[in-house]
């Protein structure tokens, strides 16, 4: 239980202090879903549905634009929410690497560097 606190901690701390560049990327992707929603006259939750749909790579295809300009913005929407994905993960890896190092006894970390140089 003491490395899932310690986890957390260090996650959401994490989160915290890169929240200015998470804030923007999401204001990019709210943006140029908006403004793909005026162009192809959908409602604004659908698009902002759909931005963050398309942001996240997922892509259901239950509403897609149909002009060259939808389209394109749709590339720098995916784009963006690859480099918001990228940073949370980025985030989740060094906490866990943290944690474990915190926790985890130095011999056992000896035995595990020793076991893969065999």
């Amino acid at each position: 239980m003491e490395f899932t606190i310690t986890f957390l901690k260090i996650f959401f701390w994490s989160i915290y202090i890169i929240s200015p560049l998470l804030i923007f990327l999401s204001c990019i992707i709210i943006t140029l879903g908006q403004i793909v929603t005026k162009i192809e006259k959908w409602n604004k939750f659908d698009g902002l549905y759909w931005s963050f749909i398309t942001a996240t790579t997922v892509g259901y295809g239950d509403i897609r634009p149909v002009t060259k300009l939808s389209k394109t913005l749709s590339v720098f929407i995916a784009i963006t929410g690859v480099m918001f994905t990228g940073i949370i993960i980025a985030s989740t890896l060094k906490a866990s690497e943290i944690s474990l190092n915190k926790h985890l006894d130095p011999k056992m970390i000896e035995k595990i560097k020793s076991d893969i140089d065999k």
